[in-house]
């Protein structure tokens, strides 16, 4: 039933497709429940925001057959933790511009309950410029001691730290209790990474009083942000924010 990750691409086939990472851009990040390929709302609902979006960062996603949703603007990378009666469940990065590098991960600990691994998916996209924007999605794992989340927080370290360029880290961090969350502090410091805040933070997923859902960033300029809650497709909101290279 459960099987390690493995990485599946699809490539861009839709007129928007670009050859570079534009200097100023729009990303959303969302855990999506498994919902884009089975709520027939979802691909309307993304629909609305794929003129303004170069970035799409899943988790939770299904992939099976490469069936994510039907925007061909987007080519994808993701990254499966499992694998149930052939469907692939786990993060994916969808984009406007094709990766010229990525990476799947597991953790190295499983969930207590379902004794599956969470998955990671490293990924570069290029600038004009020669620069790379680096971008790691992330589910972190969940039902866990703290010790086990902390030894997986510092892989973000060990797989981002080498980049010296602009780089987004993003995802549902599970970061639900006060050790938690500052574990994940001082990764982000290490990696000298800014957090994007909203103004609806009403809307961002929150559990045990602590927010679960982050967009961390750096050798960027954030220009906006929102979170959105009118969609009735996942139990997280998706997170919106747009980007000027510096």
């Amino acid at each position: 039933m459960f099987k390690p990750s493995i990485l599946q691409h699809r490539s861009c086939s839709g007129i928007a497709c670009r050859t570079f990472v534009p200097e100023k851009f729009s990303l959303l990040c969302w855990n999506v429940y498994k919902n884009n390929t089975k709520h027939p709302d979802f691909t309307p609902f993304l629909s609305r925001y794929e003129d303004a979006l170069d970035f799409m960062l899943f988790q939770e996603a299904n992939f099976m057959d490469e069936k994510v949703f039907d925007l061909s603007s987007f080519a994808f990378d993701a990254a499966a933790n499992l694998e149930v009666r052939g469907a692939f469940y786990g993060v994916l990065t969808a984009s406007k511009i094709e990766s010229n590098y990525a990476q799947a991960y597991l953790s190295e600990v499983k969930e207590s309950f379902v004794a599956s691994h969470k998955s990671l998916l490293v990924s570069a996209y290029p600038f004009e410029d020669g620069s790379n924007l680096l971008i790691l999605n992330v589910h972190a794992i969940n039902f866990r001691e703290n010790q086990s989340y902390d030894r997986e927080l510092e892989r973000f370290l060990t797989l981002m730290q080498a980049h010296k360029g602009p780089m987004i880290v993003a995802g549902d961090f599970n970061a639900w209790n006060k050790k938690r969350m500052q574990k994940l502090h001082e990764v982000r410091e290490e990696l000298g990474l800014e957090i994007v805040s909203f103004s609806q933070m009403s809307a961002v997923k929150v559990f045990m009083g602590k927010q679960l859902d982050f967009i961390f960033y750096r050798g960027l300029e954030l220009v906006d942000s929102k979170a959105v809650a009118d969609h009735g497709l996942s139990d997280h909101n998706p997170l919106f924010a747009e980007f000027k290279k510096i």
